[in-house]
């Protein structure tokens, strides 16, 4: 099938490549290894651990368009030295295997020289599929008019493998047939014109234009590079990459951008919630359901409608705590009567979130993550709030940073939000599996200590 226009199927060549190579490593070590006494499902599962590993640490999945050749055979031979290591430290421990070095290297040498030709066919053949039929193009525009951007420019017209349309450029001191506007006229022209990228001569911009458009990028989900006129680095927090010669600074992506922390972080909601919903929703659930139905007519669980990942709808479930009512959207006070006294017990301990386990395994919500709000709140802060719209990157979480830090209970005022905000957004751009870890083991203890925003 022939993809045209904007398609974008790079978003699958990650994970899909991914998979393969954990399906080259893991099914041929069964053909080297077959008169070896090797216990398959150890080994096998040793291997992935430590592909993953190194593979997220070398950032071996961390190839672009732009991308040299050079690097990419850097990025295979680092790996593939690590993974020699690790796959020679297993038989130390394995008392029953036959060691053999030969097995090792054939195994080790089949199985890169499929990884590499997969990884150079797929690199070649997109550059070219790119040029034959202009599909999986990104538009691109530059903030500035000076030397570099319209090298950077010439770049793009020079290389259609690299997948960019030149749109043009934007400038407060130049007039040319390719300058599109001002500054101040580039936000509404990059939705008018879906444009993915803005490059940015830092030159041509002041520091308060400057915050204005990565806060604009970050709420309308659209990638902001900088160029450098300098040779000087001017943020810790920047990446430089080379388009051939050409220098582009690039604002760092957090680690809940790369598809292997993502795999990490579903698999852990995954076996997570797996064991809570096993050892302790099994017999609480029914419990709890008759408390509740002794208590007051309607359901055992109660659903809202709230927003999730990139604003799409979910339905998050509940334990019901209060009584039947009109007034589901309007969020809860101190001593609101709508709550039963069963509910009042299950909202302190926090219970009444726990069929939200349900959501993780739907793929709704994960363990950690910014609470959801109500649509009726989402509505009036995206709009009030900077940054409001960053939380909504990820999935929603059964727990969070926020929440762990004080933060929840009835919102009374913009600053409460806006404290609730920074905190997602730190933990957004902070993310770690031990972060989770931390604040789930926090979560159970403010449970225990009580908390008196809990009602």
């Amino acid at each position: 099938m022939i993809l045209s226009g904007k398609g974008r199927y790079s978003r699958y060549l990650r994970p899909v490549t991914i998979l393969f190579d954990v399906l080259v490593i893991t099914v041929l070590f069964r053909f080297f290894f077959r008169e070896h006494g090797l216990n398959y499902l150890h080994f096998g599962a040793y291997q992935i651990a430590c592909w993953g590993i190194i593979s997220y640490f070398s950032g071996f999945y961390a190839v672009y368009r732009y991308t040299t050749p050079i690097k990419i055979i850097t990025k295979l031979m680092g790996q593939g030295i690590l993974f020699l290591l690790c796959v020679i430290a297993f038989f130390p421990f394995a008392k029953d295997t036959i060691f053999s070095g030969q097995a090792i290297a054939e195994y080790l040498l089949a199985a890169f020289a499929a990884i590499t030709l997969c990884k150079f066919l797929t690199f070649y053949y997109l550059k070219r599929y790119r040029v034959a039929t202009g599909s999986n193009y990104r538009k691109a525009v530059i903030i500035g008019y000076t030397q570099q951007a319209i090298r950077l420019k010439e770049v793009f017209e020079t290389r259609p493998d690299y997948g960019y349309r030149f749109e043009g450029f934007f400038s407060d001191k130049k007039t040319n047939p390719d300058v599109k506007g001002k500054i101040a006229d580039i936000e509404a022209y990059v939705q008018e014109n879906s444009i993915d990228e803005i490059y940015c001569s830092l030159n041509e911009i002041s520091n308060t234009q400057l915050k204005e458009l990565v806060e604009f990028a970050d709420i309308n989900k659209k990638t902001i590079k900088f160029i450098p006129d300098t040779d000087g680095i001017f943020a810790k927090n920047l990446r430089m990459d080379y388009y051939e010669m050409f220098p582009v600074l690039s604002l760092k992506k957090t680690a809940l951008h790369d598809p292997f922390a993502q795999m990490v972080k579903r698999a852990f909601d995954i076996i997570f919630s797996l064991l809570v919903i096993t050892l302790l929703l099994s017999w609480l659930t029914p419990l709890l359901a008759l408390l509740i139905k002794l208590e007051s007519r309607g359901p055992v669980f109660f659903k809202q409608s709230r927003p999730g990942i990139n604003e799409k709808e979910f339905f998050c479930y509940k334990f019901r705590s209060m009584q039947i009512n009109e007034r589901t959207e309007q969020s809860v006070v101190k001593n609101d009567p709508r709550i039963t006294r069963i509910g009042k017990f299950i909202r302190k301990t926090s219970l009444d979130e726990m069929p939200q386990f349900f959501n993780v395994i739907k793929g709704d919500m994960s363990v950690v993550g910014p609470r959801p709000h109500l649509w009726s709140q989402n509505n009036l802060y995206s709009h009030r709030i900077k940054k409001y719209m960053v939380r909504l990157y990820v999935r929603p979480g059964i727990t969070g940073l926020a929440q762990v830090r004080g933060s929840r209970g009835e919102i009374s005022s913009n600053e409460d939000m806006v404290f609730r905000i920074k905190y997602d957004v730190f933990y957004i751009e902070n993310w770690s599996l031990l972060l989770d870890i931390k604040i789930i083991i926090q979560t159970v203890v403010n449970i225990f200590a009580g908390d008196e925003k809990a009602y």
